[in-house]
């Protein structure tokens, strides 16, 4: 069944289109705006330009969506087949199938709504041009990994994302944003060495780079000795991208150094590359493997998970100064960990839930970070002392409608029955009580018990930061600091009131709500109709797991 009936050949170039398109977008993002687009100024013209690229790459990826075949989702669509470099056996092949398409479509989302976010809000930093370019630069790659069907297409398309990505935390981030921004190149581009290495030997090994041939021949063709080692090299470089525990010191400086919108695509969008190559590569294409490494993959993380929410509490408590993007940051850990405990469980129901919870967490992840950033751009800090102090935020008095959507991302975060996140964490549960055959049934039923402890963890933390932003900590006037007693200039964030009454905060803002929204009905529609999404990746799962037979 297909919404709109659209032909073969206008799917194929939807979907090269969307690859394509953002990458061209950069190049002319560079160029000097044609006279009569200028608008007020040149930056103008450019942010409206990403503006457009990235609203017309969604639209694109909408009507693709509309045509794809929902009945039979586990068929690759929309496929391109081109011989690119005879020589050795590379070909340009494209294709998307209900495990794709949605990440395609969160994708294509999130970029959009950073490129309306950043047209009225636009980090400080050095020329827009770059900025926007950098921006679809990065959009290009993402895309691109989830399209390609390719493993050294597949490699280059996740080491693009890796320069945009570096600059936009170097040159736009706040402080110590340059050795974030090299922690971050370093960890991606050793773990990708050993990817690459990885990849090559599944490709000289079994005589072909095809993942749809090499998943169909579900590791036939390769011996034990080899998938093992393949498992080994592929999946550190896609534990480094995750990430999993230990591999992951890079993400929170990365994150608290970021700008927002460089903090919403890494979470919402570089993260899933990692767990998705997981899906597409290394479960269909390399099974023994996996089997050998599974159990080692799930106690890397359940750890992670009560790692992340440890972390969390230690940043959340009182007197901690800790940062609130680091939090989120570490939060990103402990929700990553679900999605790899769903992988190792290598069943339909876990692998189920692992793609399930990627999407959850780019939807509520990514409006967290906007949050946080809008709070930042209003005190000018993310410190939660700050925030829960009588200075700080006290978000239900001072901006009721930003406090409001606060809380209800954090309940999303923490799993509440009805939203997005709770139907990830349940699913790969259910998936660890029952783990594939050959694996240890009592290993990963202690896995189950000890994530579901980290779900209670989070709901911990979670509940903690609501209380502390949104209601803060009430202080005695007299015991505050000359410096906490003075509300922020009229002509900053925060409006001066009465004498000795707090300041308040600008609300959310049209276009605040314009780039949030989305967001957050679709985690929304995500959780009372999972149904939806898991109608699209099931068929594909059980066809992956099966060795390419429906």
């Amino acid at each position: 069944m297909t919404v709109i009936d659209i032909s073969p050949s206008v799917m194929q170039f939807l979907l090269a289109f969307i690859v394509v398109a953002p990458l061209l977008g950069a190049v002319a993002a560079l160029l000097p705006a044609p006279p009569g687009l200028r608008g007020k100024n040149p930056d103008q013209a450019v942010l409206r330009h990403g503006v457009t690229v990235t609203g017309a790459v969604l639209i694109a990826a909408i009507v693709l969506a509309t045509g794809f075949d929902h009945d039979q989702p586990a068929t690759m669509q929309a496929t391109t087949d081109i011989s690119w470099i005879p020589a050795l056996g590379v070909r340009i092949h494209l294709g998307i199938d209900g495990i794709s398409l949605p990440l395609l479509l969160l994708t294509a989302l999130l970029t959009f709504l950073c490129a309306l976010y950043s047209y009225f809000k636009l980090p400080a930093g050095p020329s827009p041009k770059a900025f926007i370019a950098l921006v679809l630069v990065l959009e290009s790659g993402t895309l691109a990994t989830f399209a390609v069907l390719d493993l050294l297409l597949f490699f280059l398309a996740f080491e693009m994302v890796l320069i945009p990505m570096y600059f936009l935390i170097a040159r736009w981030g706040g402080d110590q944003r340059r050795a974030a921004a090299w922690k971050f190149i370093l960890y991606t581009l050793l773990g990708s060495v050993v990817m690459l290495l990885g990849l090559l030997l599944i490709g000289l090994k079994s005589g072909t780079f095809d993942m749809v041939a090499l998943a169909t021949d579900n590791g036939r063709g390769l011996t034990t000795s080899v998938q093992v080692i393949a498992v080994l090299a592929i999946g550190v470089g896609l534990a480094v991208k995750t990430p999993m525990w230990p591999l992951h010191s890079w993400l929170p400086d990365a994150h608290t150094a970021a700008p927002t919108v460089g903090s919403v695509l890494l979470a919402g969008v570089l993260l899933k590359m990692g767990t998705y190559g997981f899906v597409r590569i290394l479960l269909p294409i390399a099974p023994d493997g996996m089997r050998t490494f599974a159990p080692y993959l799930a106690a890397f993380a359940v750890v992670g998970i009560v790692y992340g929410s440890l972390a969390c509490l230690a940043l959340a408590r009182n007197g901690a100064k800790g940062d609130l993007k680091r939090l989120i940051a570490y939060s990103s850990v402990g929700h990553m960990g679900f999605v790899l405990l769903g992988i190792a469980t290598m069943t339909p129901t876990g692998v189920n839930g692992a793609l399930f919870a990627n999407i959850a967490h780019g939807l509520i992840t990514g409006l967290l970070f906007f949050l946080v950033g809008a709070i930042k751009d209003r005190y000018g800090t993310a410190d939660l002392d700050t925030l829960a102090g009588a200075t700080g935020a006290a978000l239900y008095g001072r901006a009721p409608r930003l406090g409001a959507l606060l809380a209800f991302a954090a309940v999303a975060s923490l799993g509440l029955p009805g939203l997005a996140g709770f139907w990830g964490e349940m699913l790969t549960l259910f998936g660890a009580y029952s783990p594939a055959e050959g694996l240890s049934r009592p290993a990963f039923r202690t896995f189950m018990a000890i994530g579901a402890f980290g779900t209670l963890l989070t709901a911990a933390y979670m509940l903690i930061v609501v209380r502390r932003v949104c209601m803060g900590e009430h202080t005695p006037h007299s015991q505050l600091s000359p410096d906490d007693r003075t509300p922020p200039p009229a002509d900053g964030p925060g409006r001066p009131t009465a004498a000795g009454s707090p300041p308040q905060l600008a609300d959310i803002q049209t276009y605040e709500a314009a780039a949030w929204t989305p967001l957050a009905a679709l985690t929304v529609l995500a959780g009372l109709w999972p149904a939806t999404l898991l109608g699209l990746t099931d068929p594909a799962v059980q066809k992956l797991l099966a060795g390419g037979k429906s």
